[in-house]
């Protein structure tokens, strides 16, 4: 069974994708290119979690417009940087209109900086080890998604007892997509690894 009509769009270059990555360039190349490919770097996984955090009640593409600016305050997402900032520096991107000025959202991601560089192992092995075995089919519809899974709900609870914030299921679930350790891209669409 494929995905209803709605769901996956035929771009100008010819390839079915899910419809949520067509109707704009920079939505597209993510798509594309990474959403739902499989991320190890510890430092990518970070910021993943990060800016996962911050789109938290808006949409990603917010997120993605400004993920340059996120990248230079917050000095690459390097967690020892990070965790070095102080109650200046949230000040200072209080100030900043190129991101997201939210203070909870702010201090969550230096708290989870600390947190990361408290962990007792690298933080991309905590994250994958809640990584779900992979599914026998896959979605067929966009409404089949899940918003949380027990491993998401696992993921949040593990990372709350060790510190961080801002990492509900929901916005980890949103991290298993974005870091490949979960496949949603629809059936049919050119990125799914069960279409091909």
């Amino acid at each position: 069974m494929s995905a209803p009509k709605a769901d996956l769009v035929v771009g100008d270059d010819g390839r079915t994708r899910c419809a949520w990555g067509a109707n704009d360039a920079e939505y597209s190349r993510y798509h594309d290119e990474e959403w739902g490919t499989p991320m190890r770097d510890p430092v990518r996984l970070f910021e993943k979690l990060c800016l996962e955090g911050f789109q938290a009640g808006l949409s990603w593409i917010t997120i993605l417009r400004r993920r340059p600016a996120f990248r230079e305050v917050f000095l690459g997402f390097d967690p020892v940087l990070v965790a070095a900032m102080d109650e200046h520096d949230v000040e200072r991107l209080l100030g900043d209109t190129r991101i997201i000025r939210h203070r909870g959202k702010i201090e969550a991601t230096i708290q989870n900086a600390r947190a990361t560089l408290a962990l007792d192992r690298p933080i991309d092995e905590l994250l994958w080890s809640f990584a779900p075995p992979a599914r026998d089919a896959p979605f067929t519809a966009f409404a089949d998604v899940p918003a949380t899974t027990p491993e998401s709900t696992a993921m949040s609870a593990e990372l709350r007892r060790r510190g961080f914030r801002f990492v509900g299921p929901t916005t980890m679930y949103a991290l298993m997509q974005a870091s490949g350790m979960v496949d949603d891209h629809l059936e049919g669409c050119f990125r799914s690894t069960r279409s091909r």
